[in-house]
């Protein structure tokens, strides 16, 4: 039994590996032309069939123009790397947001990968900043922090000009407002340059601070060496740590317990949800959301608007900055303590088949386990979706249940609501933000959001890989809207008090948009 599982588990291994280097083998080939415009009907015969929205920000003519445009300049052979170059700013002038591609970097097999984690990567430190056109190191989560408060002047011989350039034309944001790309550059910088250069060990960075330009080597260095300075500071509190066993063990079982509840991005070491009272006599309550994923969310708004409550508080800040999104169910939940009346959280989602859940499971990026689970299951999934679907007016809707008249909490809250909102206001974020502006009189501050006033095109998706290339896209199937829009269309929730991020504030950690809205409730 051992020695079968042992063959079963080395046979899966060498599977991997040679699927490894099959894919890189593919992505490093030079593409016949051929292979390329095929690449390219397929990637658009996709969004044609099943985007519902395809032509809400670019008119069709417009886009059938830019497609044989870009297979008029692909006339040689090209890798996976560079067609990905080509063909990503064609697929961010549809202007919907949740449409990317992958940019067909190189994998690696499970020893590389372990191998690689032995190590980390300095460059992958630091946060970034774009304000004012202009590329900064805004803070770093490694040790080294005298590179803070420096701009970015160039890497290797690019200089940032040239990059950023070059990467806001590969994203966009929903419709035709820019301040999610200014945003996004920044605040996505390392991941960008990823997409672009591949794996790298090693980065000479051109920083300039005050007047002094210098450059800088950022390199990987080992993770034992760091392992080693933290065990050489603990030691000395070894003694304390054995006497407060017990509590350390009721402390880990509570951040754990704080973990599940509030979410937890353990990249940055911050939790996904937070909740407290600020301003003077801490009168104000503030929470601030990085992103309506991960947690179990009821508990937390559960409890902080109790307190609320309690507290008889009359003023809220809700910080949706740098919120990408995430759940319709998170957000419908929280609106449920913030709405003054019944409401309606969405419409019922368009769509363009009647089967839109087994069209995102039956695509060529599925598992094979999974597809032959979705085939015996076929009945009930298709009978699922007929149920679901309707057509009027020959238009597809998915039934959501968002979509059904619900009540406010009895404990919503009842007093003055602010809300901080800029670029990175994304999808879910902008859904509230629009119920919030339209019925409820809240105060935006700060600035547009990057997900537009009039819904997205989001809910499920469907993964495609491009066959020649390997490519792989991801766009969603259903358009999701609040009942409530505004013209022009393409544009997010602008703020009643516009205050723009500057290098000054972001370096003294000062919150502009906090500060003026304290100013204003004590007014």
């Amino acid at each position: 039994m051992i020695k079968s599982l042992f063959t079963a588990l080395l046979f899966l291994l060498v599977l991997s590996c040679g699927q490894v280097k099959r894919y890189n083998k593919i992505i490093a080939r030079q593409h016949s032309v051929k292979q390329l415009h095929s690449d390219v009907d397929n990637a658009f015969n996709q969004l044609k069939k099943h985007h519902p929205k395809l032509y809400q920000y670019i008119p069709k003519d417009s886009l059938n123009f830019k497609i044989d445009s870009l297979k008029q300049t692909l006339v040689k052979p090209l890798n996976s790397k560079s067609f990905y170059k080509k063909i990503a700013p064609v697929l961010a002038s549809v202007r919907q947001g949740h449409i990317s591609i992958s940019a067909a970097n190189k994998r690696f097999t499970k020893k590389e990968l372990k191998r690689i984690k032995k190590n980390k990567f300095e460059f992958y430190d630091l946060e970034f900043s774009y304000i004012n056109n202009t590329l900064w190191v805004t803070g770093t989560r490694g040790k080294d922090s005298a590179c803070v408060g420096s701009q970015v002047i160039k890497i290797e011989q690019d200089s940032i000009n040239k990059l950023v350039k070059a990467y806001k034309k590969r994203f966009s944001s929903d419709g035709f407002n820019t301040t999610l790309h200014n945003n996004a550059v920044g605040k996505y910088f390392t991941q960008m340059y990823y997409k672009d250069k591949g794996f790298v060990n090693q980065l000479n960075i051109t920083l300039k601070k005050r007047d002094s330009v210098y450059t800088k080597l950022f390199k990987r260095i080992p993770k034992k060496d760091l392992k080693k300075n933290k065990v050489n500071k603990g030691k000395s509190n070894k003694a304390i740590s054995k006497t407060n066993k017990p509590l350390n063990k009721q402390k880990k079982k509570a951040f754990k317990k704080k973990k599940r509840r509030q979410g937890y991005l353990a990249k940055t070491k911050q939790f996904t949800r937070n909740f407290t009272f600020i301003g003077k006599d801490s009168t104000v309550a503030y929470m601030k959301i990085r992103s309506f994923t991960n947690g179990k969310f009821r508990a937390f708004y559960k409890s902080s608007f109790k307190q609320i409550e309690n507290k008889n508080c009359k003023n809220l800040i809700l910080d949706l900055r740098n919120n990408g999104g995430g759940r319709v169910a998170e957000i419908d939940y929280l609106y449920s303590f913030l709405s003054n009346k019944p409401y309606q959280f969405t419409k019922n989602a368009q769509v363009t088949s009647r089967l839109p859940v087994y069209k995102s499971i039956m695509s060529n990026t599925t598992h094979v386990g999974l597809k032959a689970l979705s085939v015996i299951f076929a009945p009930a999934i298709i009978t699922h979706n007929l149920i679901k679907t309707y057509k009027q007016d020959d238009v597809i809707y998915y039934k959501l249940k968002y979509s059904k008249v619900k009540r406010a909490k009895q404990s919503r809250f009842k007093g003055r609501i602010y809300v901080l909102i800029n670029g990175n206001s994304f999808s879910a974020s902008s859904l509230i933000s629009t119920h919030l502006q339209a019925t409820d009189g809240a105060v935006f501050v700060g600035e547009e959001t990057g997900g537009a006033y009039n819904g997205c095109v989001a809910g499920i998706y469907k993964y495609y890989n491009l066959p020649n290339t390997k490519l792989k896209m991801r766009f969603g199937l259903m358009q999701i809207e609040t009942p409530y829009t505004q013209f022009p269309d393409g544009y997010g929730i602008k703020p009643n008090r516009l205050i723009k991020p500057t290098i000054k504030d972001n370096l003294l950690k000062k919150d502009s948009g906090i500060d003026w809205i304290l100013n204003d409730i004590y007014k």
